[in-house]
């Protein structure tokens, strides 16, 4: 990793190397903050994005972990301490996504799902609470729009996003007035890649604006809430409208 000049504004982003995360973090590294990409199996991921950061001439550091783990986070908490030694922006973004009927999840699959949804949030937090009460920062978590409805071919990730956006209201009350900690509950702005046309063309009805959005927009949320210092504790729906759908 190569340095360039004094550290500037520093963001960590878990999940950082692929899809909505790898967004997030050239979105960042593009707003002027060097980078902290944390992975867990995307490692040559992480490292193509590491490098695109640099060439925009941002500091960038990819770091392997499994942010459910305790040991992991505190690991990559010092990686962060011992190059930047400072944080500004903790972006929660690593999730699961798996389906399945209720009746149908087993015990480790609903545990663990609710580790890396749920618990690996907390465990984030409390590593870095100190560098982000010290550099007046905030915290955005990512939910989805299942943190507000029943969806039953989901239930284990509905109810780790419905418990990970009350945690953000918690997180909020806890860590002010030094922190700021915001939500960001995305709708269609990245499909799967199985989706065919007529799949993508559906998601794109059931929104009132009817198109579908980008991880762009998830961006352009999280540089609003950075930038807006009288809000903590709120989540901001990005769907095009989709939660209004009857």
């Amino acid at each position: 990793m190569r340095r360039i000049g004094p550290v500037q504004k520093v963001a960590l982003i878990t999940g950082g190397a692929v899809r909505v995360g790898r967004a997030i973090t050239l979105g960042l590294a593009e707003a002027g903050y060097d980078v902290v990409i944390n992975y867990h199996t995307s490692e040559l991921d992480a490292r193509a994005v590491s490098t695109k950061a640099e060439e925009m001439g941002r500091r960038a550091l990819a770091v392997g972990g499994d942010v459910s783990v305790a040991e992991d986070v505190q690991r990559i908490s010092q990686r962060l301490r011992e190059v930047f030694g400072r944080l500004d922006l903790l972006v929660n973004n690593a999730s699961l996504f798996q389906s399945a009927s209720l009746l149908a999840i087993e015990e480790q699959e609903w545990d663990r799902v609710m580790a890396v949804n749920l618990k690996g949030p907390f465990l984030m937090v409390k590593a870095t609470a100190d560098l982000l009460v010290e550099a007046k920062g905030q915290v955005v978590n990512l939910v989805d729009l299942s943190a507000f409805q029943p969806w039953v071919g989901h239930p284990h990730h509905a109810v780790s996003k419905a418990g990970l956006l009350h945690l953000t209201r918690i997180m909020a009350r806890a860590l002010a007035p030094a922190v700021r900690v915001n939500a960001v509950a995305p709708g269609a702005v990245l499909l799967p890649e199985s989706y065919d046309e007529d799949a993508r063309r559906l998601s794109a009805e059931r929104s009132a604006l009817g198109t579908l959005g980008s991880p762009e927009d998830v961006v352009r949320t999280i540089l609003f809430l950075e930038r807006s210092p009288f809000i903590t504790g709120e989540v901001i729906v990005v769907d095009g409208g989709r939660m209004l759908e009857r």
